[in-house]
């Protein structure tokens, strides 16, 4: 815990218990980045075996969630936590709820490898494996600026997520010029599509968390704030202090 910089407790217990729920979101987002990194497998090399373990393993994810969550409730019940402990608190609560819909993007894309693409589809995998990995980096790198509540890495993956989204506009293009050519193709571009705008949001995801560190960092919430303000943050002008 002294890595963020937060305040020691009389008691030793509480501080165990933060660093306890802190040890297990990390835990429950190596779970969730395996899962993704085998559902792209599984959908560029249609391996509906490793695509049916993801989608077995999402239930776990899931009872992770409820499990951090419920010692999250604990600790605001019983510790009442204030200033930066509370914001980790409630950081950890949100961070969770991100991952474990990540997790429901891997089992979606997982569904996708028990469908059968054509030889002619190959390049069309390849593109949807490329922004695969391109977001599976993204969920590391979040992580990790997670782990050591990093607002400069933070910022730095934030800005990543335009990349992932030109990715997304040309494989949209791509698969629009297949249903063109060939009209036979149109139930497998459309699952394909969905494939696409699935893992485009698990960079909308990333963004998500990023936005819970600068909630941690700053003690504001941007979720909502104006393009203005945010763009300053970005760019390094935000002049605000870091609370307590």
């Amino acid at each position: 815990m002294d890595n963020l910089n937060l305040n020691k407790h009389i008691s030793g217990q509480f501080n165990a218990e933060l660093e306890h729920i802190r040890t297990q979101v990390l835990t429950m987002g190596g779970m969730v980045e395996q899962q993704l990194t085998d559902a792209i497998t599984a959908m560029h090399n249609q391996d509906g075996e490793l695509a049916q373990q993801v989608i077995d393993g999402d239930q776990k994810v899931n009872m992770m969630e409820v499990s951090i969550d419920e010692a999250c409730v604990r600790i605001i019940a019983k510790r009442q936590p204030t200033a930066s402990d509370l914001r980790l608190v409630m950081a950890i609560i949100k961070t969770i709820s991100e991952l474990e819909r990540i997790g429901d993007v891997a089992e979606k894309i997982s569904r996708t490898a028990l469908e059968k693409f054509g030889q002619s589809h190959q390049p069309l995998l390849v593109s949807l494996e490329s922004m695969g990995h391109h977001t599976i980096q993204m969920l590391h790198d979040v992580l990790d600026a997670f782990a050591r509540m990093d607002l400069n890495a933070a910022i730095e993956i934030y800005r990543e997520d335009k990349k992932v989204d030109q990715e997304y506009e040309g494989i949209v293009r791509q698969l629009m010029t297949y249903m063109m050519e060939d009209p036979r193709t149109i139930p497998s571009v459309l699952t394909a599509l969905f494939c696409a705008r699935a893992i485009e949001r698990i960079g909308d995801r990333c963004q998500n968390i990023c936005e819970i560190i600068f909630y941690f960092v700053k003690g504001q919430d941007f979720r909502h704030v104006g393009g203005d303000q945010l763009d300053k943050l970005l760019t390094g002008d935000d002049s605000s202090s870091t609370p307590a």
